[in-house]
């Protein structure tokens, strides 16, 4: 897939964690520290300002948002009356936190960088849970720079990109959230894997920065698909859009790089994107 891509948003410092919900894409603006929705149009708004890189987003059921404070390693909620501590992970980890993602049960599942820096090498680091109620526990260890991650729609499978691993790795979740039954789910040289998202065929789209491309991957390793970005890399990717198949991409020159040059890119792709919790 050779498609070029178009630009929906743009004058960005770091677009991280995009997810669609309810006709408009989230994204975290990490390094100004903002929440920002965005629609198919272009039309943007800020939801969140803290004072802290924003990272992984995630929603509660009854609709109201989630969002990593990354260098104070907390989990923030977006009630009605604001923005309040829905869990303190500095207990559980010295590394700045990452990305998440929230699954059907309310179960919020968390990386961290593993290490001062996002440059390799990092050392082995955990993955942390919080439920519903806000408690915070380590239920996975020994992973590389966990980054991107899902939780696949019938609640069961957890799958987790470490970025300085070069690998996809997915887990078993067992009715009490811990995850067991750890396996390599894709492999492959050249692979740093960033932000990922899942479509309905059970591919996995990866943003891979290595190569500033976004790859279309079946269990294995099987590339399907290729999006490259000009000029620039990209860090995460997300299905949405009306009928589910836009494909949105967090774009910027270099992590701590030119500021403002960070973009929502997006192009179209033929399988849809399977509902986010």
């Amino acid at each position: 897939m050779n498609k070029e891509t178009k630009v929906l948003l743009s004058d960005l410092e770091f677009p991280e964690g995009p997810r669609w919900r309810n006709g408009k894409l989230y994204f975290s603006d990490a390094v100004s520290g903002k929440v920002i929705a965005v629609d198919d149009k272009g039309k943007s708004e800020t939801i969140i300002q803290m004072q802290d890189f924003t990272s992984g987003l995630g929603f509660l059921n009854d609709g109201r948002m989630l969002v990593v404070s990354m260098q104070k390693r907390r989990l923030m909620r977006l009630d009605p009356d604001g923005l309040k501590i829905h869990a303190d992970l500095s207990k559980l980890t010295d590394y700045n936190c990452n990305d998440c993602v929230t699954d059907a049960k309310e179960r919020t599942y968390i990386g961290n960088w593993g290490s001062k820096t996002p440059e390799p090498p990092s050392d082995p680091t955990t993955i942390i849970m919080v439920t519903r109620e806000g408690k915070a526990s380590i239920v996975a260890e020994g992973l590389l720079f966990p980054n991107g991650c899902i939780v696949t729609p019938d609640n069961k499978t957890f799958i987790v990109g470490e970025s300085h691993g070069g690998r996809l790795t997915a887990f078993d979740i067992e009715p009490s959230g811990n995850l067991t039954n750890r396996r390599t789910w894709a492999e492959f040289e050249g692979f740093s894997p960033d932000g990922i998202c899942l479509d309905e065929e059970g591919a996995i789209w990866v943003a891979n920065p290595s190569n500033a491309e976004v790859l279309r991957i079946l269990e294995g390793g099987e590339i399907t698909s290729t999006v490259k970005v000009n000029d620039t890399n990209v860090y995460a990717c997300c299905l949405g859009g009306e009928d589910g198949r836009t494909l949105f991409m967090c774009t910027n020159q270099l992590f701590y790089g030119k500021r403002t040059s960070g973009k929502i890119e997006f192009v179209k792709v033929e399988v849809p994107g399977v509902e986010i919790p």
